[in-house]
């Protein structure tokens, strides 16, 4: 309780935040250790948050101390009519629970997380519930999710209120390993299905994460939390709404590099376009010479970072 009231505390504290210039339309940065605010954008703006929403449903899940072994299948009801968006978990599907929260969190798949929420006891009601009384517990006064996966966009909040979430998910061990697995291979009916974490930061060398969580819908822009260490801090990474894959990790990259003292990357910058371009999974060689000649970051477009 006592840390609790630190942190609301702190986070009440941004007149010392140092601005960087952030693609993502709202962002904050916060030092565990200090309590203190070291960078913020629009911070207290509410707004949608994508599949982030999937820590509050592995944190109210795992609450409830069910079976992790327990086989759940993915149901016809579990299908995306909201977004239409595609799964590669086929309806008929069964895994233990533990895989489905993994699903979740990892790749962020909405069948396996809208599966733990109707398998919860008593359903999608109770659900809902628990998810309200987690929000209120957690002091996220400015923070609304209505369903598990976070592809309505009324599931909104505050980058001061996901820091609260984002602190609290760090004392789940289990949602730290998931989160930030690199991949995992899954037999699915029967065949081997590769599986990956969809925040490509996790794993890449110079990177220390904790804990990860990506989303994106239109409504929500490209959105990222992380729990990471870097020169010596322990810090979550909020960066909401950024309008492309290749800013929000160029956004990341620059929280990193301020946090070691190191120049940050602009628009204007040489090394904006050398980021850019290892940021593309899939370039040509003549694509990438492309991109460093134009001085253009269109080459990272295609990064599929969720």
């Amino acid at each position: 309780m006592f840390k609790k009231l630190l942190l609301v505390a702190a986070l009440g504290y941004t007149a010392s935040a140092f601005a960087l210039p952030f693609s993502s339309q709202h962002a904050m940065v916060f030092d565990e250790q200090t309590g203190r605010v070291l960078l913020e954008k629009n911070a207290n703006d509410v707004v949608p948050i994508a599949s982030v929403t999937k820590l509050m449903t592995a944190m109210v899940v795992l609450d409830a101390k069910l079976d992790m072994e327990e086989p759940i299948t993915i149901d016809q009801v579990d299908v995306d009519v909201l977004k239409h968006s595609s799964s590669r978990v086929p309806v008929g599907t069964v895994l233990p629970r533990k895989s489905m929260l993994q699903l979740a969190l990892m790749s962020s798949d909405n069948r396996a997380a809208a599966a733990l929420a109707r398998t919860y006891p008593g359903g999608n009601a109770a659900f809902a519930q628990a998810v309200r009384d987690k929000v209120v517990a957690l002091d996220m006064r400015n923070t609304s999710i209505e369903e598990p996966t976070g592809l309505s966009p009324h599931n909104r909040s505050t980058a001061t209120d996901l820091v609260k979430m984002a602190t609290a998910a760090s004392y789940y061990p289990e949602i730290t390993r998931m989160s930030t697995e690199t991949g995992e291979l899954m037999d699915i009916n029967g065949h081997p299905v590769q599986y990956r974490n969809t925040n490509r930061l996790v794993g890449k060398k110079g990177w220390d994460i904790q804990l990860s969580k990506t989303g994106f819908t239109r409504e929500a822009g490209r959105c990222l939390v992380m729990r990471v260490q870097a020169a010596g801090k322990n810090v979550i990474v909020v960066l909401l709404n950024a309008k492309e894959a290749a800013a929000r990790m160029l956004d990341a990259e620059n929280v990193q590099r301020y946090l070691e003292g190191e120049p940050v990357f602009t628009a204007q910058s040489p090394a904006l376009k050398a980021v850019s371009v290892s940021a593309k999974t899939k370039a040509g060689k003549r694509t990438v010479l492309q991109a460093q000649s134009q001085g253009r970051i269109k080459a990272a477009k295609k990064t599929r970072i969720r």
